[in-house]
This record gives structure tokens, C-alpha cells and sequence, in this order.
């Protein structure tokens, strides 16, 4: 947190909120906050006007994947994701399904959200409980339903 006085141009004066007051000011839509300051050489006193400029959230990469595509079990969540290798004893070039494990992390309607890791593709596959490691597999999302954040019945 950075706080800025017109009384003294140029200077910015670095803190750490402490604590924020829950209500919001429906008028000015202005919210109380309580911070500390080094403010060693007492330029800022009591009753002076600031600007305070506040980093609220950080934002980090997430792939989404559709909760219908996840496996709960007892040992972990898994998905399976479609890679291309080779299907049977003939050896020609298929898709393939194959089940990795996730950690999985805030959920949103139809949606949960994993962090993005080295090696991670965007493939998934649904309908996964006839599903088996390794399995060919043929993308057909003519039937698919679209997912949302904030789901309303009857959208399908």
C-alpha cells in the first residue's frame, strides 16, 4: 500500500493496511481503511487528506475445466485428457484418453478452476465414468452443453 499527500509532491509513503471497516458507503462508495506508516520524520499528522493506492488482488493463471469432467475418489480428483499416441496392435495414430491427477481450486457454476502447470494441454474429455486409461476416443461436441460462471436453469 502506497499513500501520496498533495502537500508533499512526489513523495509516496509505504504501509501495510491493518484492518478494513465491512460497510461500504453506498453514497460515495468510499470504505474505511485503518493502516500503519513509517513515518519517521512525522510529515503526516492526524487529519490530513491522502491518496491511498491499494493492491486488492493478485491475479494468477487458471485453466477452467468443467466440473462434470472431474473424478472425485478417495485418493484424488482426476480428469482425463485426450493425447495423441497409438492405439492397438496395427500401430496407427489415434486420440487417445489418459487420467491425471489434479488439485483443484475455487469453483465457479459449472466450472472449477486448476492452476496452469508445465506440460498441462486444454484437451479434457466428459462422460468420463466409461472411460478408461489409454482408451480411443472420438471428439464429437455436437451434443455438448456450455458452461457458464453463472449458470440459470433453462439456458441449455
Amino acid at each position: 500500500m502506497a499513500v501520496s499527500s498533495d502537500a508533499y509532491p512526489g513523495r509516496q509513503f509505504e504501509g501495510k493496511v491493518t484492518a478494513v471497516n465491512p460497510d461500504i458507503d453506498a453514497a460515495t462508495r468510499n470504505v474505511r481503511v485503518q493502516a500503519t506508516l513509517a513515518n519517521a520524520d512525522h510529515r503526516l499528522r492526524p487529519g490530513m487528506f491522502v491518496s491511498v493506492d491499494m493492491i486488492l488482488a493478485r491475479s494468477e493463471k487458471v485453466l477452467f475445466i468443467p466440473a462434470t469432467a472431474v473424478l472425485h475418489a478417495s485418493f484424488g480428483d482426476s480428469i482425463f485428457v485426450v493425447e495423441e499416441g497409438q492405439a492397438g496392435a496395427d500401430g496407427r495414430e489415434a486420440v487417445l484418453a489418459q487420467q491425471r491427477f489434479v488439485r483443484l481450486g475455487a469453483r465457479q457454476g459449472d466450472l472449477s478452476s486448476r492452476r496452469r502447470s508445465k506440460g498441462w494441454r486444454t484437451g479434457h474429455l466428459d462422460g468420463s465414468l466409461q472411460t478408461q486409461a489409454g482408451m480411443p476416443v472420438v471428439i464429437d461436441n455436437t451434443l455438448a452443453p456450455q458452461f457458464a460462471f453463472a449458470p440459470k436453469p433453462g439456458n441449455n
